[in-house]
């Protein structure tokens, strides 16, 4: 069985999109349509923009999820029989299975992106990425700490990421790195992602989402909050808010599409992030980039 999987932030790159773009023109249409969505020229940014530029939430997610959407034209869907997307992957996972439109999908992945960047004005805060620990051990210094600090992404077997306030995430990695942790590196963000220090960005989220239309899906869609296909539209909205408070349970979703009989993973989207995370959680099964 074949699974299409969706990368999330941090997956960008300079000059993302430009081949697809100039490879046919129902590609370049759809891609010239998000400039009228959003209001700006995402476009140049995309394609000639710096690092810099590309590291923005507001910037970074939209483009990511135009990539994707893109990159998934290519292959027509190919007969896959499952979806799933990390973090923000999930929207485009929803755009491939048909619960979204590319319009809808991409409205809500810039109000998604904006508040998440207000959030983390509002309240600086800080991740970091915990390497060489079992997820009980980081779950339990997490739980240890006077402060918010909670693991945000479960990537793959001994790598996860935690998420908090500054002082509580740097005051975890310390405990990390005397309980054996083989790295502990605070990440260059702004923002406490997948924490409750997100709970404004959750509300606005929501509202968003109840305007939104979303279809019956095609094929099931294994969301991070839960780790399980879901095909209810009333559950993938609620799973798509929760998620930005909750945990992105990358590992074990990619267990359970395996359990349910995947064995080709083909990764939509910028890099090869996910590819290199599912060979760690499971090196038995095949994987590929749709471009």
């Amino acid at each position: 069985m074949k699974a299409l999987v969706f990368p999330g932030q941090g997956s960008q790159f300079v000059g993302m999109g430009k081949e697809l773009y100039d490879s046919r023109k129902d590609i370049k249409d759809l891609m010239e349509s998000a400039n009228d969505i959003l209001g700006f020229d995402i476009l140049s940014i995309m394609f000639k923009g710096t690092e810099e530029d590309l590291k923005k939430t507001e910037v970074t997610q939209p483009s990511i999820f135009i990539h994707s959407v893109a990159a998934l034209k290519t292959i027509n869907g190919i007969g896959s029989e499952m979806v799933a997307g990390h973090s923000l992957g999930e929207f485009s996972a929803l755009v491939a299975n048909g619960v979204l439109s590319f319009d809808d999908g991409l409205k809500l992945v810039a109000a998604r992106a904006n508040a998440m960047q207000e959030a983390c004005d509002a309240n600086p805060s800080s991740m970091a990425a915990i390497l060489g620990l079992t997820d009980e051990k980081v779950e339990e210094i997490c739980a240890s700490i006077d402060g918010i600090v909670v693991p945000a992404n479960y990537n793959c077997p001994g790598q996860l990421v935690i998420s908090g306030e500054t002082a509580a995430v740097e005051l975890a990695c310390e405990k990390m790195k005397e309980a054996g942790a083989k790295r502990a590196l605070m990440l260059a963000v702004n923002g406490a992602f997948h924490s409750p220090l997100m709970q404004p960005a959750q509300e606005k989220l929501a509202a968003a989402i109840e305007k939104t239309k979303f279809r019956t899906p095609m094929i099931p869609v294994y969301q991070n909050i839960v780790t399980k296909a879901v095909t209810d539209q009333e559950e993938i909205k609620q799973n798509l808010i929760k998620q930005l408070t909750g945990p992105v349970k990358w590992t074990q979703s990619v267990q359970n599409m395996i359990k349910d009989g995947a064995d080709t993973f083909i990764e939509v989207g910028p890099g090869k992030t996910l590819q290199g995370l599912i060979k760690k959680i499971n090196s038995e099964v095949t994987v590929s980039s749709a471009v």
